[in-house]
């Protein structure tokens, strides 16, 4: 209590003039490791959504509000709590045979993801690679009489499995199963019996619409049996159970009786023990997350401190801590959907993702959707803190909690020191945080809203505007990867490599951190746009060149995607 106490008093007393940077004192450092340490360690697990570890994880923010007598909103808990989808399971049912022969569930048939839960029984009939395309004189449903039959379809097609082929467009196996039951068919079973192409994903993690038949993959013996023509008796059980479970975000919340709210937020879930966003290869591991996202959490609880004893009081604070972030976004998502304030009256949000590793030789800070208000960019200009350079992008689309409030037209902003080759890996843990570099964020973001707190006053509510995400770096979405981690800092011409995945097609053909890509294929890569629209062109199995810069040196490779 009696360092709380020194801390609070300290706090009170910093200079927060436009001219100098607000000074924070050596206990935050040692505040913000205290929390890194605890939200990273191997007891919270990796704070996967809705483990224990996530339990551990929203209960040590709750302690750190209640320390410093964060209340929740008004009538609320600190705790807002939100369904999602865990996975998906087999049921006991799930059964495959073919006149008679029955099949092994995973090592010689699946259901796929989108699947549909059903009993049938019936004959089957192959109808080749079950497309109609009139456009290119090509039916495989011609003279044949699918209703109340099991349709069996190659997951191939004429030419192969290449996008760029004539028949590309109709190679999705979700759109053949559909038009298989609207020609009647009361099941699918896919088989590969070319030998050309990779099988369909065995995918767990459903989160795809079921269609209203069942659909699986039938590989090994039975796929003989299906490709000869021949007729005979399926009988089929998809059951597949949707594994439910149930999320937090944390909420705490400074009333200054004031008209508008700014909210600030930052996920302080992680990949659990891998989960489908890992980069690792090898055996299982705790991915502890420091910098992803215990070190935006950590600013997220000492910026809560400060506020709660700052002069700016002509706006509330919110300040929440979401989780689901790395299943697609969920507890912003679902705040926003059900929110715990007037959502009208919130000013704008700031969002903390990824803040632990700004590099000290290049201290480079990555703030992400300032076209979203006209008045962030004139409120930055005035301020410079520790040498901190500052890159921003306009787009208020990114794969960060901000996105979630931008899209209900409230002006969002990301923080980010830049992404590093621990990114999604168990090597991302708490030594490695740049402690100094941390704490001139949040400097700098103190600054920020203070300046804006000082300037609209208790009309401080700031002018949304709808950006021009055409051209975002993250919105498009590619059939392959290059297996690198981009320098989303360097300003130079190309795409300077931060990290390569052991593996992947970067790391095969001799690429390396460091190195400079400035084209591949035919596309000059001058940018991170340019190298994310040469990556379109592209698909699995697809050879090209890649040219670099290493060491001012030009250099050439093959890539295989």
């Amino acid at each position: 209590m009696k360092k709380l106490i020194v801390f609070l008093a300290a706090i009170i007393t910093l200079n927060v003039s436009a001219q100098q940077s607000p000074f924070i004192t050596d206990s935050v450092k040692i505040s913000l490791k205290k929390h890194i340490s605890t939200l990273a360690s191997d007891k919270y697990a990796g704070r996967e959504t809705g483990s224990e570890g996530e339990k551990l994880a929203y209960t040590y923010i709750i302690r750190q509000f209640l320390s410093m007598k964060l209340a929740p909103v008004k009538g609320k808990t600190f705790l807002q709590q939100f369904p999602f989808t865990k996975g998906t399971e087999f049921g006991k049912r799930t059964y495959f045979s073919i006149n008679g022969k029955q099949y092994k569930l995973t090592n010689e048939f699946y259901p796929l993801a989108f699947s549909g839960n059903d009993s049938v029984a019936g004959d089957f009939i192959n109808v080749s690679y079950g497309i109609e395309a009139s456009k290119l004189d090509h039916d495989d449903y011609r003279k044949r009489n699918v209703k109340g039959k099991i349709v069996v379809i190659e997951t191939t097609t004429p030419d192969g499995n290449t996008p760029h082929g004539k028949f590309g467009e109709f190679a999705d196996l979700k759109d053949r199963a559909i038009n298989a039951a609207k020609h009647g068919a009361i099941a699918v079973v896919f088989i590969n019996s070319k030998d050309s192409s990779q099988n369909p994903v065995f995918d767990f993690h459903n989160k795809h619409t079921a269609i209203p038949i069942p659909v699986i993959f039938a590989k090994g013996i039975a796929t003989k049996t299906l490709a000869d023509g021949t007729t005979g008796k399926v009988n089929l059980v998809v059951d597949l159970n949707k594994i439910e479970g149930e999320g937090h975000n944390v909420a705490g919340f400074i009333d200054n009786n004031a008209k508008h709210t700014v909210v600030i937020g930052a996920h302080y879930d992680h990949l659990g023990f891998g989960d489908e966003g890992s980069l690792h290869r090898g055996e299982m591991a705790i991915h502890n997350g420091a910098d992803d996202n215990a070190s935006g959490t950590a600013a997220l609880i000492e910026l809560a401190r400060y506020f709660k004893n700052a002069t700016a009081k002509n706006c509330n604070y919110l300040f929440i801590a979401f989780s689901g972030e790395e299943k697609g976004l969920l507890g912003s998502n679902y705040f926003i959907k059900n929110p715990l304030v007037d959502l009208d009256n919130v000013s704008y949000m700031l969002n903390m993702d990824m803040v632990g590793r700004l590099k000290p030789e290049d201290p480079v800070l990555i703030i992400n959707g300032i076209g979203t208000a006209p008045q962030w960019d004139k409120a930055m200009k005035e301020i410079n803190v520790d040498g901190l350079k500052i890159k921003t992008t306009e787009s208020g689309l990114g794969p960060s909690d901000h996105t979630s409030f931008y899209l209900d037209s409230i002006p969002a902003i990301h923080f980010f020191s830049g992404t590093h080759s621990d990114y999604h890996k168990p090597s991302d843990d708490e030594p490695l945080i740049n402690y100094d570099g941390q704490i001139s964020i949040m400097r700098y973001m103190i600054q920020l809203i203070e300046k804006l707190d000082s300037q609209m006053g208790t009309e401080s509510k700031l002018d949304f505007v709808k950006t021009n995400d055409s051209n975002n770096d993250n919105a498009p979405r590619f059939k392959v990867t290059l297996g690198v981690v981009p320098d989303y800092a360097f300003e130079g011409k190309g795409m300077r490599i931060d990290g390569v995945t052991d593996g992947k097609p970067a790391s095969k053909c001799g690429l390396q951190k460091g190195d400079i890509v400035i084209k591949l294929g035919d596309v000059e890569v001058t940018d991170m746009m340019s190298y994310m629209k040469a990556l379109g062109n592209f698909a699995k199995g697809d050879t090209t060149k890649v040219k670099y810069q290493r060491n001012n040196e030009e250099k050439e490779a093959e890539v295989t995607f």
